[in-house]
């Protein structure tokens, strides 16, 4: 029989103590990116929503933090704008007050971006010099990073799309960027989660696992339409609930030729198909917490269940009332938040049945 050793034993329990510490700091500065992150998208909804997007027409990463300070610095501003055809055609009597309206909105929405940067980039460095990074994670984490830079340029490029004949952003583009914040956010989640303690029960059923993972991806492929419908102004094409002006399917779906263009580019259609992801996300929601409270009533596993199919139905009934209400500016962005809220929750939920990353120590001590 092995005899433990005090002095070995010690050793592990304070290097566990010690990885403890780190992980806690690398949670609070990720909960904090995701904070901000949440509050970027919500910005870039408004921003969309009160057709704000076109209203700064350069990019300039670096001197663009620095808004116009004068009136002639104002005018020069709005005399960009006036180049552009959503100015010419949509915009021709606004004056330079109203413009300033819209160019906050886009300018704070570039602003938190590069903050965002900012406070991912620099506390990631002193982490990793410090060597509170566990070695599984730098990479992931670098990437992250990457996926932000890119972010940078998606973002320019789905405003260059409106600043030459279009009057508005391409909606391909906008859904492009949406889902890229998406993905640096679910990223941040899963491994924030992953430094987070979790429950020892067993999963309900073995379909859990799987479960989970399709709720995440399909709630990310909803949020997708959504920006479509954000896009193509998709929301106000049927403003009635259940029917679709009094019909379950309207005949005019596959009016545009080839019949698949419908799908991205037919107002309506959009609209059909976010309200039937609506109804499938909620249907599969339904169905996962069902198997969770029958195979194993009220576990951790279950009750995430129980909160995920709540927030579904939520989000469900502020979307009908947002369409019902002609897509007000407040109602839109609860509605965005919503989505944000429901897409992390079901990450979190998914990241939740492969437990918490185990310990440097753990590990030695397998091998």
């Amino acid at each position: 029989m092995a005899v433990a050793n005090p002095t070995t034993e010690q050793a592990i329990l304070s290097e566990v103590q010690k990885q403890n510490r780190n992980r806690r700091a690398l949670r609070l500065w990720l909960g904090f990116v995701l904070l901000a992150l949440f509050c970027l998208v919500l910005v870039g909804g408004a921003t969309r929503l009160t057709n704000s997007g076109l209203s700064i027409t350069e990019w300039k990463p670096i001197h663009g933090v620095i808004p116009p300070l004068s009136a002639a610095e104002w005018e020069e501003e709005f005399r960009l704008y006036q180049r552009i055809p959503e100015f010419q055609q949509l915009n021709s009597a606004m004056t330079v007050d109203e413009f300033k309206g819209i160019f906050w909105w886009e300018w704070a929405h570039r602003l938190i971006a590069r903050g965002i940067g900012v406070i991912f980039a620099l506390p990631l460095l002193y982490f990793w010099l410090t060597g509170r990074i566990e070695k599984r994670l730098r990479w992931p984490l670098v990437g992250i990073l990457a996926l932000g830079g890119l972010q940078g340029f998606i973002g320019w490029w789905m405003v260059s799309s409106g600043l030459s004949v279009r009057t508005d952003v391409s909606q391909y583009r906008l859904a492009t960027h949406l889902v890229m914040a998406c993905l640096i956010f679910a990223g941040c989640m899963w491994i924030m989660r992953g430094l987070s303690r979790h429950s020892s029960d067993p999963a309900p059923a073995r379909s859990s696992r799987g479960f989970a993972a399709a709720i995440a991806i399909f709630a990310l492929f909803q949020i997708y339409l959504g920006a479509l419908v954000a896009g193509l102004d998709a929301g106000f094409s049927y403003n009635t609930w259940p029917l679709m002006d009094g019909a379950v399917i309207p005949s005019d779906l596959l009016i545009q030729q080839p019949f698949w263009i419908n799908a991205f580019e037919n107002p309506k259609t959009v609209q059909f198909l976010h309200r039937i992801g609506a109804y499938t996300l909620f249907a599969l929601t339904l169905i996962n917490m069902v198997i969770a409270l029958r195979a194993a009533s009220w576990t951790t596993h279950a009750r995430r269940a129980v909160v995920l199919f709540s927030l579904v139905t939520l989000q469900a009934a502020i979307g009908i009332a947002t369409l019902l209400m002609q897509v007000p500016l407040h109602w839109g962005l609860l509605h965005q938040a919503g989505a944000l809220v429901v897409f992390g929750f079901a990450v979190a939920n998914w990241r939740g049945f492969y437990g918490e990353y185990p310990h440097a120590t753990a590990i030695a001590e397998h091998d």
